[in-house]
Order: structure tokens, then C-alpha cells, then sequence
């Protein structure tokens, strides 16, 4: 009895159909009926696959060190997979007869371990922690030119690190030791810091000793000045009262020569005052008393005259009886007393 069947795929699957051990058709969506009984249909996926890993590795320094993350591949050469494993479907035609299609995800896993695997050993563990990135590169390119891979028939699309963590001792020796760096940079902030108030507090300090010298600086030349001027002052002034000095002197000098030509100017008056004196003397001594007494009443008032008078009766009042003066004659002496 003939054991027909309808067969349909779709677009994202690659189908190979061989009857009696030789490829009949293949391709991408393909359907037909074929015979249970001669016919074998491989099925293989052509859409991304995600192939997550986790690897408990140790790194060169003996420390353990777990790296979580997972590869997106595609099946890039159907034909080439389908000739190392087996992706035939069942009798149904639902699933497949063998294990090895859950077994692709494996072998790429294992490719990128080995990778990774050896790349962790050559690392310490300071470095490992750190190289995620350079790793996700690293294992990029080495599974895209990795053998086993390309026999395969597979192309690598993304390769993703998730997390790389070490053990869980390890993992709190180095946040106790990452946290006293951190205190340690804080201290050394705040010493920094301190530091650096210091350093602006002395420039300060230094700016305003600076401004002090220079403002003492423009006193002193102030002071300088001030002095400078005052000595040009007293230079001046003393200047001035020895010209001053010398021009007394100097009129003291003329005062002298003034003084001492006045005197002989007197002495020449005196002598020839007493030469005009003694002249007069001689000429009166040889002129008669009576001519004398007549020139010096010549030269008397009347008032004189009436004293002379007077004088001369009272010197002769002996030689006189009796005198006598009329009232008359004293008002009249008495007016002109008056006057």
C-alpha cells in the first residue's frame, strides 16, 4: 500500500528532499506530497538562533571566575549542515529522528569556550574582570574564521558578555578592597583639597604681604620725598637768610660807613662850629661892655627887657628910696603874661 503524504514548510526553513538516498528537491517554503516509504525530508531553520552559555573558568592567578553571556548564530550553508548532522524529520513529519539539532547550539558553545577558555588563562584576574569588551572582539573574530564553525555551514551574528564575576570570597575581598581604595581616594580628596585651601590661603597670604611691602614701599618713597623736600626747604630757606645775613651785613657795613661819615661830618660842624664860636668870642672880647649889652638888648623882647629891669632894681633896691609901679602896668604885664 502506498503511504502518501503532503509536506509543507515555511519560509524561514531550508527543506531537502531526497528519495531513495538522492536529493530530489530543495530550497527555502517548499511543499508536495511524497512517499513516507522512500522519501527522507531534512528541515533545517534559517532564522537567528541564541546559544546562551555560562563558563566557570580560572584565570592565570588560580582564581575562579564565572563568565555569563550567549552567541546569536544562523545557519548560513544549509547543504554543509545537513551532511555533518542529521535534521530529518520523523515518520510524522513534525519532529526530527535524531538529537543532533538540539546539539548545533552545543557545538558553537563549546567553539566560543575554547576561546574564551583560553584567553581567561592567559589573564589575571584583575584584567579579567575588565575585559569584557576586548572579549566580545576577540571571540567575534575567532569564531568567524573558526573551522569547525565553517564546516558547519554556520555564520556567527553577535556575540554578547553579560557578566564576568568572580567567586563570592573573591568577589567581597575585592569590594572591601576596591572600598578602602575608594576611602583612600576620599582621603586623598579631601587632603587635596585641604591642601589646596592651604596653598590658596599662603598665595593670598603672599598677595597681601606683596601689597604690603609695595604700599609700604610707596610710603617709604612718600617718607623719601617728603624728606627730600623738606631739605630742599631748609637748603632753600637757609639759602636765603645767609643772603639775608650777608645783605645785613652788608647794610650794617653801610650804616658803619654812614655812621662814621656822619661823625666826621659832626666833628668838621663841630670844629668849625666852635671855629665860628671862637671867632665871635675873640670879636666880643675886644668890643666894649656897653656895645655888648646894647647888642644882647637889641636882641631882647620887651618881656626880657621888663625882666632885665626887674633884676636890676632888685639888685639895687638898696641904693633906690621908694618905687612906685601903677596898675596899669601890671595889667599889662599880665595880659601879655597871658598870652
Amino acid at each position: 500500500m502506498l503511504n502518501f503524504k503532503y509536506f509543507k514548510s515555511d519560509s524561514s526553513t531550508f527543506i531537502i528532499q531526497s528519495i531513495n538516498g538522492a536529493v530530489h528537491k530543495q530550497g527555502k517554503g517548499l511543499s508536495f506530497w511524497y512517499n513516507a516509504d522512500k522519501t527522507s525530508i531534512a528541515a533545517l531553520p534559517l532564522n537567528a538562533q541564541e546559544a546562551p552559555f555560562i563558563f566557570n573558568l580560572q584565570t592565570a592567578d588560580f582564581q575562579s571566575l564565572r563568565i555569563q553571556g550567549q552567541i546569536s548564530f544562523q545557519v548560513k550553508y544549509p547543504e554543509k549542515t545537513a551532511d555533518v548532522l542529521n535534521f530529518n524529520l520523523a515518520q510524522d513529519g513534525k519532529s526530527y529522528a535524531s538529537e543532533d539539532p538540539l546539539k548545533l547550539s552545543d557545538r558553537v558553545v563549546r567553539s566560543a569556550q575554547t576561546v574564551i577558555q583560553a584567553k581567561t588563562q592567559s589573564t589575571n584576574l584583575r584584567d579579567a574582570l575588565l575585559m569584557g569588551q576586548p572579549l566580545v572582539m576577540l571571540v567575534s573574530q575567532q569564531l568567524s574564521e573558526h573551522p569547525a564553525l565553517e564546516s558547519l555551514g554556520i555564520e556567527i551574528l553577535d556575540v554578547a558578555i553579560s557578566a564576568i564575576t568572580p567567586s563570592p570570597e573573591t568577589l567581597k575581598a575585592l569590594e572591601a578592597q576596591a572600598r578602602e581604595s575608594i576611602l583612600k581616594e576620599a582621603d586623598d580628596a579631601i587632603y587635596a583639597r585641604r591642601k589646596f585651601s592651604v596653598e590658596q590661603e599662603r598665595t593670598i597670604k603672599e598677595a597681601e604681604l606683596e601689597t604690603d611691602l609695595s604700599v609700604q614701599a610707596k610710603q617709604q618713597q612718600i617718607e623719601e620725598a617728603r624728606l627730600e623736600n623738606e631739605r630742599t626747604l631748609l637748603r632753600d630757606r637757609a639759602e636765603i637768610e645767609q643772603e639775608e645775613l650777608i645783605a645785613q651785613v652788608n647794610l650794617e657795613a653801610k650804616r658803619n660807613e654812614l655812621v662814621a661819615l656822619s661823625v666826621e661830618n659832626q666833628r668838621t660842624q663841630s670844629e668849625a662850629d666852635a671855629y665860628a664860636i671862637e671867632a665871635k668870642m675873640k670879636a666880643y672880647s675886644q668890643l666894649p661892655v656897653e656895645n655888648l649889652k646894647a647888642m644882647a638888648l637889641a636882641k631882647m623882647n620887651p618881656e626880657q627887657l621888663m625882666a632885665m629891669a626887674f633884676e636890676s632894681l632888685a639888685q639895687n633896691a638898696g641904693k633906690i628910696g621908694e618905687i612906685n609901679f601903677s596898675p596899669d602896668l601890671f595889667g599889662q604885664l599880665m595880659k601879655k603874661g597871658a598870652k
